[in-house]
């Protein structure tokens, strides 16, 4: 049976990340480890993280592992940290403060098997604070290349999953930047590389009032940036998607 390995960055999680120890490990698919990248909080998440585990039965106990970085790096340097170090046979990328469905890991690996794909991710509905459902859905495509991606931004981080055996570690390494998981997608899917998606619902984006991708003028700025220096996109070509991407993003919001 493969192994699906978990990465999660934390970084002052310790209101979420007893909640998202005890989601994981009660995940229907039983073969994964997670691995929790500790990114010197300044908050309690580290002592809350060795609190659950330890409550935790001994074999339940040792699919987790906390990775404590040695300073602050951010996101994706935590997440590279954790793919280095994982063991498994797929990577999936979870966020903190996110939720996944019990069936989440078993569908999608279901899903990346029956397309023999490197890259996969699936459909996810937008929560409160609380990480309540709001309703709204972010439906994924069937297949998403390179170009249809540049004008949508559907991909969200906690849905990806990658077969290790048909993309290497290297290729999915984060850039150190803004928006460096939409970055990364792109990166991928230009070097000749499909998203297939899985358009069933198993995954809660939980979206504080305050964070980052709720400050639309920084998602603008982020965005624009994205298509001019990471893609080095033309002037006319980056507003023909910033275009697409702006009436996308604005009707899911809605």
């Amino acid at each position: 049976m493969p192994v699906v390995s978990i990465v999660t960055p934390v970084y002052n999680a310790a209101a979420y990340i007893e909640d998202t120890i005890r989601m994981v490990s009660k995940q229907t698919f039983r073969d994964f480890e997670m691995l929790l990248v500790e990114d010197c909080s300044a908050d309690q998440s580290l002592e809350k993280m060795k609190e659950v585990l330890a409550a935790l039965p001994e074999e339940e106990r040792a699919k987790f592992r906390i990775l404590p970085q040695e300073k602050n790096g951010g996101a994706a340097r935590a997440r590279n940290r954790g793919v280095a170090e994982a063991a498994g046979d797929y990577i999936a990328f979870l966020d903190a403060d996110d939720v996944w469905v019990p069936e989440k890991l078993e569908k999608a690996l279901a899903f990346s098997k029956e397309k023999k794909a490197a890259f996969t991710y699936h459909s996810y509905e937008f929560g409160d604070e609380k990480a309540r459902g709001t309703g709204k859905i972010v439906h994924a495509l069937p297949e998403l290349t390179y170009e249809k991606a540049l004008s949508r931004t559907i991909i969200f981080t906690s849905t990806v999953l990658f077969d290790l055996s048909k993309i290497t570690k290297e290729e999915i390494r984060m850039p150190e930047i803004e928006s460096e998981d939409t970055a990364t997608w792109w990166r991928i899917l230009r070097s000749g590389y499909t998203a297939y998606g899985l358009d069933e619902n198993l995954a809660v984006y939980r979206r504080p009032g305050a964070s980052l991708s709720s400050n639309k003028g920084k998602a603008i700025r982020r965005i624009w940036r994205l298509y001019r220096e990471e893609e080095k996109l033309s002037p006319g070509k980056a507003a023909l998607c910033f275009a697409g991407w702006a009436l996308r993003a604005t009707a899911r919001r809605l």
